[in-house]
């Protein structure tokens, strides 16, 4: 066990847990972020509720929010890193291992700062539909994210977060990948969004998406696809100036994005001119285990896929 603080020796460790060969692409990195993302982005900035603080997704009023699901897997990979650092709060690992894999994944440094503590019980999880519904198109992006208290700017940064990780009909409701290589931080989202052409389609389950029909495709190759969240970023136009700089400017995209994943991993705290936070709604202690059995360190099994369509630029 480490020393209480040793934020260090806590990063080691969730690097140790990235690599994991019978899960999505091989890597949790992806899940970390998007754990990150979602413990975050419930914030209200009008009523002040929500937010990194209190880890709310170890109760079910949270945790068992159709938008959080899937992310107990990122729960369960943390849970080897919080028996080791039994001092660290579950807001602090999750919101650190978000940036952690960012980094780890090639992306750019986050700046993180601790202090974060836990609920004792779920009086003060905030209410669900919080959270992105990406079936929606860019008055829903506006009204999700103007209520955390981002622009415009900020909203397309954050989307690039689109270029780790993949959906899954049991979780969203969407299938596949956004890029080539799901596990890699890149602007790569921005220039496929912008440069091949997305074609409308409805899974089994009535959900509709689109993806790229490459004509050179094999049969039983995965398509990439885009939610149509993500088809507004390019439609709508003040959206679409940001898109259109991050696909041509990776350094600025970088830049941009570490600033955003920086302010929403705050979202809810606040902190003394010495960086101290000042929230006296959660005390230390009293850990209630995350429901849906997010205390096993271990994920479902990877299903064989084909591999994914390779998109020419």
């Amino acid at each position: 066990m480490s020393s209480p603080g040793d934020y260090n020796a806590v990063r080691k460790d969730i690097v140790a847990q990235l690599k994991k060969p019978d899960y999505d692409d091989g890597s949790a990195g992806p899940v970390f972020v998007r754990l990150a993302w979602h413990s975050a982005g419930t914030y209200d900035a009008e009523t002040d509720t929500g937010g990194s603080n209190g880890a709310g997704m170890r109760y079910e009023a949270e945790g068992g929010d159709p938008s959080n699901a899937g992310l107990q897997y990122g729960r369960a990979f943390l849970e080897p890193v919080k028996e080791k650092h039994p001092w660290i709060t579950y807001s602090d690992l999750w919101t650190l291992a978000g940036v952690v894999a960012i980094k780890e994944m090639g992306g750019p440094e986050v700046e993180w700062k601790p202090g974060r503590t836990d609920l004792v019980d779920d009086s003060k999880v905030p209410p669900r539909g919080r959270l992105p519904d990406g079936a929606q198109g860019a008055d829903h992006l506006r009204f999700i994210f103007n209520r955390m208290g981002f622009n415009d700017q900020e909203i397309v940064a954050l989307a690039g977060g689109h270029n780790l990780g993949r959906c899954h009909t049991d979780r969203s409701g969407f299938e596949g990948p956004w890029v080539n290589n799901p596990t890699r931080f890149s602007n790569q989202f921005f220039k496929l969004l912008l440069k091949l052409e997305w074609t409308p389609r409805k899974l089994a389950n009535g959900m509709s998406q689109f993806v790229y029909e490459d004509p050179d495709a094999e049969e039983g190759d995965e398509l990439l696809m885009m939610l149509p969240t993500d088809i507004a970023l390019k439609t709508d136009p003040s959206f679409r100036q940001w898109v259109e700089k991050y696909a041509e400017d990776k350094d600025l995209f970088f830049d941009h994005f570490a600033k955003v994943f920086a302010k929403l991993v705050e979202l809810g705290i606040r902190r003394d001119e010495k960086g101290a936070v000042l929230n006296t709604d959660n005390v230390k202690g009293g850990y209630i285990s995350a429901p849906k059995k997010s205390n096993t360190p271990t994920g479902p099994p990877k299903k064989p896929k084909a591999e994914p369509v390779r998109a020419r630029l």
